[in-house]
């Protein structure tokens, strides 16, 4: 296949051995060569994938078995005569359409935005000439030149470098700039390894650099990425699996139903086909609540709203409600966890150590040792190390706003910045009071920076930073509080393994005492006679808030995994900070490359950190843990994590630090970055699902009374207690006025108490089917009482009917408030009182009803007559029976949950809480 081009392992072969492979030389391809070449690999770009067309996108937001049923609800308002219900359904109909429609090519935006991440020019060495050309030109074999500020513009195999550093984080999410050069690494290195390598699409950060272009185009890491993200294919999310699984079971039901009332009407009880036919409608709307998906879809926005309040930018509107259906949220650790940006944490010093807090570029924070804070300025060694910390250091620290800063330079270098004014160190001061005179860069040969600055005495003085094991080697001393001693190596070899071990970049700081007049100096001068100050240990920490967050997660009984491009060592320290479960356990990518499916599934299972992974690592581990069944939340910002993204049910993207590619394959993207909202987010995602079973809940019950009505009026040959165009103002007027209100419930006091509920859990659990039937009930037989109470005191059959009508709104007011509270009893009286968008649907339900009643027009149009306030009475009377015994077989059923008579007892949940599954299943307290 074109897109999936094997590519040799080049960063393990040599440089000469590259060159003759690629027939190029160091002074590149003369002009004749690179046209050939373009003629045959292409150009330097990724390939655009054909969508589908607008007319197609657009009829497929049709093809739902729920949008038939509207469509059928739509004509058969259409058939009763009802222009403007029919006109309502198909508004609602168009406006799922063009929701759909809008959000469809989701995947064709975030290739485009890979696209446009190949860098537009680029300079490239031809004939022994430097040339600067379009990067769609750039072909295999020429010379590509690289500086600070550059974008790779192809993958090359590096065959000079200089103090280059390449920040990675959109390919694997490591999160400082890595140090390149040009010796060959093992061949099963993991991509974040392959220092002999530049990648097409990451940033070149410091240094200048030359390599041979090794591919380009769709045969780029960037190009294999790109091919795996137009292949990944999306999963529906379970509100849209339940909802169809809901509309075929809700159109087999009343398909079958009519279809056995018309038989009975016609063969048993002597109705004509015209009469039959009229009533079997009037039956498919009592069945058809045509008023729910628009509830619905108000929910879901509702939702939306209340996401965005908490960070969290929903694109695709079901994603609402999946996130409340999270059982694993896979997050990265750079920027997610943690704040991307590097801090010094440690500062180890001959007789004492030092941790730092404080977080990010903010310089605030105190010092520490064994617990107690310490006087900065009251340490000689400390203030030594700090101001050699800034000095030997090409970075700056800046404020940008009364509580905000900046780097400029290297975030390695600013952290030590950082460090240097914590201490109480003033950058500018401290700066001119020793005036660098010279300074040897940072190189991968020799692994230290080194500066030479003047002192008041007029002597020079040198400081050294860099690798702990280089640095060691040019010390012959270390600093002490009673003065310079001969190095005690291996000591400091200890602290610094142990450093590395709990998850720190480790650098050592060192000075030297240099004769006076001296301006300028080489590596000789400082190869040895160095005093060690001490050795400071990174990180780029935990956020406080995500400690919190995932805490929470586990409380709610969804695993929180790492998976990152970082080194284990550091995504494990950094795991086990925040608390997540089996931080111990760390799998690298290449370690799951091997694994066969069933393997990587056991792995993902008991694992809490992935380390060194690729995409593809990625992808396959949300497919795996998807095949257990786990509902997955991934989290990423760059181009590295959008096929998981895509694939995950929701995938979540950063919004502040994250690139167009991930932002573009999300279903939510983050204002903030903090793994924080994350979980807020999953907090309203649960409430949104809670609201719509109670919408759910609450409406089939009117439904399915009416349906009762109407089989039993048809099967005893009775007269009809309502009609179908009052069925239909049933079913518009209170899903509006009555149903849509339980959209703005608020969170119930449990909600992040519960396990997550299973992905294949129906929509219509045992118990909610159980309360449907029950509730359904209840409404027929309060229905027919009253139809046959009213007749039996002499009432006509409109004032028999209408009083039908106002007795099945005033038990739906009675549910409403009894619906709230499903999971408890105890909070049911409460809810009584009602939220302000409760009180004011009663209320407006209160006008309708009294339009409905006595306004003359609506007499005609619905063919009802005025009620008495005696018979006023005894419908609310019956309302309030209607209450009380659902209270009574509320707290019956919570009994017999308690006693595990009734439903899943908490034996039956892994978690050993009480499943969660929806708002209707009950909390034994």
């Amino acid at each position: 296949m074109k897109h999936e081009i094997e590519q040799p392992a080049w960063y393990a072969r040599g440089i000469s051995d590259t060159l003759s492979d690629l027939n190029a030389q160091a002074d590149g391809l003369t002009a004749r060569e690179a046209e050939n070449r373009l003629a045959h690999h292409g150009p330097n770009a990724l390939p655009a994938v054909a969508g589908k067309s607008m007319v197609l996108r657009l009829l497929a937001q049709f093809d739902n078995l729920l949008i038939y049923v509207l469509i059928g609800a739509a004509a058969i308002s259409a058939v009763l005569g009802h222009v403007i219900d029919m006109s309502v359904i198909l508004a609602v109909v168009i406006l799922n359409a063009a929701i759909g429609f809008v959000q469809e090519g989701r995947a064709e935006r975030a290739l485009e935005a890979i696209r446009n991440m190949i860098s537009p020019r680029a300079s490239v060495r031809r004939a022994g000439q430097r040339l600067a050309v379009d990067a769609t030109e750039i072909v295999p074999g020429d010379i590509l030149l690289l500086e600070a500020g550059d974008r790779v513009g192809a993958d090359v195999r590096l065959i000079r470098a200089r103090n280059l550093h390449v920040d990675e984080a959109v390919l694997t999410g490591e999160s400082a700039p890595v140090e390149k050069g040009t010796e060959c690494v093992d061949p099963g290195a993991a991509l974040g390894d392959r220092s002999s390598m530049a990648y097409s699409g990451t940033l070149v950060t410091s240094g200048l650099a030359s390599g041979v272009v090794v591919a380009t185009g769709p045969a780029t890491e960037l190009g294999r990425v790109s091919a795996l993200l137009g292949r990944v294919e999306e999963l529906q999310t379970p509100l849209i699996r339940q909802m169809n699984e809901f509309a075929r079971l809700l159109t087999i039901v009343t398909l079958v139903l009519s279809g056995v009332t018309f038989a009975c009407a016609t063969l048993v009880r002597d109705y004509s086909l015209s009469e039959a036919f009229m009533t079997v409608v009037g039956m498919a709307v009592a069945a058809i609540p045509e008023g729910l998906p628009a509830v619905m879809s108000i929910t879901l926005a509702i939702g939306v709203q209340r996401m965005a309040a908490r960070n969290a930018i929903i694109r695709e509107l079901p994603a609402v409600e999946t996130l409340g259906s999270v059982s694993t949220i896979c997050a990265d650790k750079t920027g997610t966890f943690t704040r991307n940006e590097m801090t010094v944490m440690k500062v180890v010093l001959s007789d004492r150590a030092f941790d730092v807090d404080g977080t990010g570029y903010t310089p605030e924070g105190s010092f520490s040792v064994g617990g107690e804070k310490i006087d900065p300025s009251k340490d000689i060694g400390l203030l030594q190390l700090s101001a050699a910390a800034l000095l030997c250091n090409d970075s700056s620290l800046r404020q940008t706003g009364s509580s905000k800063w900046a780097i400029d330079g290297d975030p390695m270098d600013a952290a030590l910045a950082v460090l240097a004014v914590k201490a109480g160190h003033d950058q500018e001061k401290l700066r001119a009071q020793f005036p660098r005179l010279d300074e040897i860069p940072f190189e991968s040969e020799h692994r230290y920076m080194a500066t030479l600055h003047q002192e008041k005495d007029g002597f020079a003085i040198a400081w050294a930073k860099g690798a702990p094991e280089r640095i060691l080697e040019m010390c012959d001393y270390e600093a002490t509080e009673t003065g310079k001693a001969p190095i005690r190596s291996d000591r400091w070899q200890e602290k610094v393994e142990q450093l590395a071990r709990q998850g720190y970049r480790v650098l050592a700081i060192a000075s030297r005492k240099m004769d006076a007049g001296m301006h300028v100096f080489d590596a000789a001068d400082i190869e040895h006679g160095l005093t060690l100050y001490g050795v400071v240990g990174l990180m780029d920490p935990p956020r406080p808030e995500a400690v919190a967050a995932v805490a929470e997660c586990q409380g709610a009984g969804i695993a929180v995994k790492m998976i990152t491009g970082d080194h284990a060592s550091t995504a494990s320290a950094i795991a086990e900070k925040l608390g997540i479960d089996c931080a111990d356990k760390v799998t690298t990518g290449k370690h799951l490359e091997g694994l066969d499916q069933a393997a990587l599934r056991r792995v993902a299972e008991g694992t809490g950190v992935f380390a060194r992974t690729s995409p593809e690592n990625k992808l396959r581990l949300v497919e795996a843990m998807q095949a257990d069944g786990a509902v997955i939340a991934m989290t990423g910002d760059g181009v590295n994590d959008a096929p998981a993204l895509k694939r995950a049910d929701v995938g979540v993207a950063m919004g502040v630090n994250g690139t167009e590619v991930a932002k573009e394959a999300s279903d939510v993207v983050l204002a903030d970055d903090n793994f924080a909202s994350i979980v807020a987010a999953v907090r309203e995602g649960r409430t949104v699902y809670d609201n719509l079973t109670k919408v759910i809940g609450w409406t089939l019950p009117t439904s399915g009374g009416e349906m009762l009505i109407i089989i039993a009026a048809i099967l005893f040959g009775l007269t009809l207690p309502i009609t179908p165009v009052q069925i239909l103002w049933v079913n518009l007027a209170t899903a509006i006025g009555l149903g849509l209100v339980l959209a703005f419930e608020p969170a119930e006091p449990d909600i992040m108490q519960r396990a997550p509920r299973a992905a294949d859990a129906p929509l219509l659990s045992g118990s909610l089917l159980w309360r449907i039937v029950f509730v359904s009930f209840l409404f027929a037989v309060v229905g027919f009482g009253l139809f046959a109470w009213a007749q039996a005191n002499g009432g006509s059959l409109e004032q028999a009917r209408t009083i039908v009508v106002n007795a099945i709104v005033v038990m739906e007011v009675f549910y409403l408030f009894s619906v709230r509270y499903l999971r408890t009893t105890s909070l049911t009286w409460r809810g009584a009182l009602g939220t302000p968008a409760v009180l004011a649907g009663v209320g407006s339900i209160i006008l309708l009803q009294l339009a409905f009643t006595y306004l003359p027009f609506m007499q005609i149009l619905f063919q009802t007559q005025p009620v008495s306030i005696a018979d006023g009475g005894i419908i609310i009377g019956a309302g309030a029976i209607f209450f009380l015994i659902l209270e009574i077989e509320k707290r019956v059923r919570c009994r017999l949950v308690e006693r595990g008579w009734f439903g899943k007892t908490p034996s039956n949940d892994r978690s050993g809480r009480l499943p969660y599954s929806g708002s209707h299943q009950l909390d034994p307290r």
